[in-house]
């Protein structure tokens, strides 16, 4: 229970140090389930009923991994938080991934740039989830068929207001 706490807290200090955003966990659905081969993830509501998951491990990843591996939970993201500081992060690593490709290529449009943010490093990676697929999150197992398995059931929709 200890231990659960300060998981928490350390949640919270994360999400203010690395993205800058005030987050207060109220509920934590699945705590530092596996996710790929070395990436864990930990799914939780804050006071603000807002649903989140925070996805961190020793390997690398892009952009691109953190979208997949979120789809393969079961989840749809409604928003990747950038780095704190860095409100245009996605954008700015996917121009310069562009210009290194199309070094000719001036004023590229956002189409163009739609594979290169993919592309940028993004660990740890925190989202918000619009919804949970089929009321089902599930978590990465080699022995399961097709590597993915149940790990707790969960309904959540988040419904937009203006």
């Amino acid at each position: 229970m200890n231990s659960e706490v300060y998981d928490d807290m350390a949640l919270e200090q994360n999400a203010k140090q690395l993205f800058g955003q005030s987050l207060e966990v109220d509920h934590v659905i699945v705590r530092q389930i596996p996710v790929g081969r070395m990436v864990q993830a930990t799914v939780f509501l804050t006071t603000k009923k807002m649903l989140m998951v925070y996805i961190d491990g020793p390997t690398k990843l892009l952009l691109d991994d953190v979208a997949r591996i979120i789809a393969r939970m079961g989840l749809v993201a409604e928003l990747y938080l950038p780095p704190k500081g860095r409100p245009n992060y996605f954008d700015d690593i996917g121009t310069e991934k562009f210009k290194s490709v199309f070094p000719g290529r001036h004023n590229p449009t956002d189409a163009d740039l739609h594979y290169y943010r993919r592309l940028a490093p993004y660990k740890p990676a925190l989202a918000q989830i619009l919804e949970v697929k089929g009321g089902q999150i599930y978590q990465y197992d080699p022995d399961a068929p097709g590597d993915w398995r149940p790990s707790a059931k969960f309904a959540y929709r988040r419904i937009r207001t203006s």
